[in-house]
Formats: structure tokens, sequence, C-alpha cells
């Protein structure tokens, strides 16, 4: 099922024609608030009145032209200075083919730049508290793992708010992980969900939940918070998270040290529930019109969701 999934998300007839059928487009409401930025913005201040941060992100990937490109670098600037006057506890994060990285690496590293310097410095995250402000990375496909790495680095040398995403699922990220506890980086752990072969991605759910879980710890440890790592587990595994709560707690780290991220839609109850017992909380709330492969990569992530797909075809 994961595979048909992740299939359909790189399928351009279906990326085409699937998004005009309204079966489609509704299942995929309940993941995206709007395709607007204004139906971001209003999910964001709903979730803060919960205090719940988010993360804003605009959907949309390989660009290959540079105007394009230069369109995604203002939409986001854009948003973040309505971020900024709303004084909304909200971050953002980008891709690095919407930036151009597939058409110049050092013309993607410049929008990068002029995204970070208009970050506002600090955000509200919890009731009483700041934290620096982050410009998260997110990671793609395998073979752009290399390239995100190498630009976060650079980035990171001259802004200690940028962050980057890293998956469980890749056999190499643990070498990475340990290089970033080494910068003190912010890291966002997710599981992945891209199609890689198994000589690249770890094939089997209950391996990629234990690596997600070591990896985590590797994140949290005295020597990780000693460097300063920001560290988000980015799951909605209610046993996943179960279990790094407990870990955390036997090594005396305390709740307002831990932080979750879930998916707008996913898991409500959990997220309010996080936020309710004193845990930092955030939810990924994307937008745009190029939605259709990232909700298959969405159900490939969590195939029960596809259930929820059945259900709403047959209620009309």
């Amino acid at each position: 099922m994961r595979r048909i999934l992740v299939s359909a998300s790189e399928n351009r007839w279906l990326r085409e024609r699937a998004p005009r059928y309204r079966f489609i487009r509704s299942a995929a409401s309940r993941f995206l608030p709007g395709e607007n930025v204004e139906d971001a913005l209003a999910a964001a201040r709903r979730l803060a009145d919960h205090g719940i941060g988010t993360l804003l992100t605009q959907l949309g990937e390989n660009v290959t032209v540079r105007a394009e490109a230069e369109a995604v670098v203002a939409q986001y600037l854009n948003l973040i200075e309505r971020i900024r006057v709303a004084s909304l506890p909200t971050e953002i994060s980008v891709k690095l083919t919407q930036l151009g990285v597939d058409l110049d690496r050092e013309f993607c590293f410049s929008n990068l730049g002029k995204l970070i310097g208009n970050l506002p410095l600090a955000v509200d995250h919890t009731p009483g508290e700041s934290i620096e402000k982050t410009l998260w990375i997110d990671m793609e496909q395998s073979k752009y793992v290399d390239v995100t790495l190498e630009l976060y680095g650079r980035m990171r040398k001259t802004n200690q708010n940028a962050g980057v995403c890293v998956q469980a699922y890749l056999r190499r990220t643990k070498k990475d992980v340990e290089s970033l506890i080494s910068m003190g980086a912010s890291v966002r752990l997710v599981k992945g969900a891209y199609s890689e072969s198994p000589e690249i991605a770890i094939p089997k759910k209950k391996d990629v939940d234990e690596n997600y879980f070591r990896l985590a710890q590797m994140l949290l440890a005295p020597e990780a918070r000693h460097e300063g790592v920001r560290a988000v587990m980015a799951t909605h595994d209610p046993q996943l998270i179960g279990r790094i709560i407990e870990w955390a707690a036997s090594q005396g780290i305390a709740r307002d040290q831990l932080e979750f991220a879930m998916l707008y839609g996913i898991q409500r109850s959990e997220q309010l529930r996080l936020a309710r017992e004193g845990y930092r909380t955030g939810v990924l709330v994307s937008y745009g019109t190029f939605w259709f492969p990232w909700f298959m990569r969405r159900l490939a992530e969590r195939p029960a969701n596809v259930l929820f797909l059945v259900r709403n075809l047959f209620s009309r």
C-alpha cells in the first residue's frame, strides 16, 4: 500500500487529473486548511489559541525556472511579514527544490539567505516563554540529502536560527545526526515518505520505528543538549511518542524541553493533550495548489488514512 501511494505521488497524469475530483479534494481538506495563505494563517491563529505553535509551508517542489523560484521567495517574504505583524507563534519551512537548487546551488543559497535574513528574532512558543524563530529546511529524496546538508551547514555558520529535517528511514541518518549534533543544530526528525531502494532506506516499519527512537535518544542526550541542539520529534505514532516521553522522564528531561510536531488534521486530540500537559507542541500547516503529491505522501506515511478517503468516497 505504501509503495502504491508513493508511486501515485510521483505520477504526472494523476497529479494533473486527480485534484479535479471532488471526493479527493474533500478528503485532502482534512489535512489542508485551504489553498490560500489566508487559510493557513487562520489555522495558525486557531491553534495558537490552544497553546500550539505552527510551521507553515507552501506546497511545491522541483522548480525549473528562476522566475518561479523568485516568486516562491517573494511569497515567503510576504508570509514572514504577515506572521510578524500578527505576532503568531509560527515558523516557516521550505524545500530547496522550491528555491532553485536544481538550477544553481548558489542561486538557491542566496534565496535561503533572503528568507532567513528577514525572520523575526523570537516567537512566543508557549505562554510566558520565547524561543528563537527558525527557518526550517525540508528534506526531500535521498539524492538531495548531501546538497541539503551542505547548504544548511553553510547557512548555520552565520545564522544560528536555521533548522533542517532528517529522515529516520534513511540508513545514513545516524551519521548525519552525529554531525548535526556537533554543530548544535536545530533538527526536525521525521520518518520519511519517498520511494527509496532498500539499500538506501530501511524497508520495514518496525525497524524504522526503532531507528527513529534511537535517533531521538541521540538528539535528546546530554551531549546534544550541551551543544544547544533543538530537537523536534515529528511523528503521529502514539506508541513512539509514549516511548520518547517515558525515556526522557527517566533522563530527567523536563516536559517543556520536549518538542513534538504533527501535521494539520492528524491526531488532533493528541496535539491538544500534549500541549495541555506542558510539552512543546507544533503543527505543520501546508497550503497551495500543488497538493496532490504531498497528500499521497501523507497517506503513505499512515496508510490507515486511506480508510478515511474510502469512507469519504462512499458517503457521496
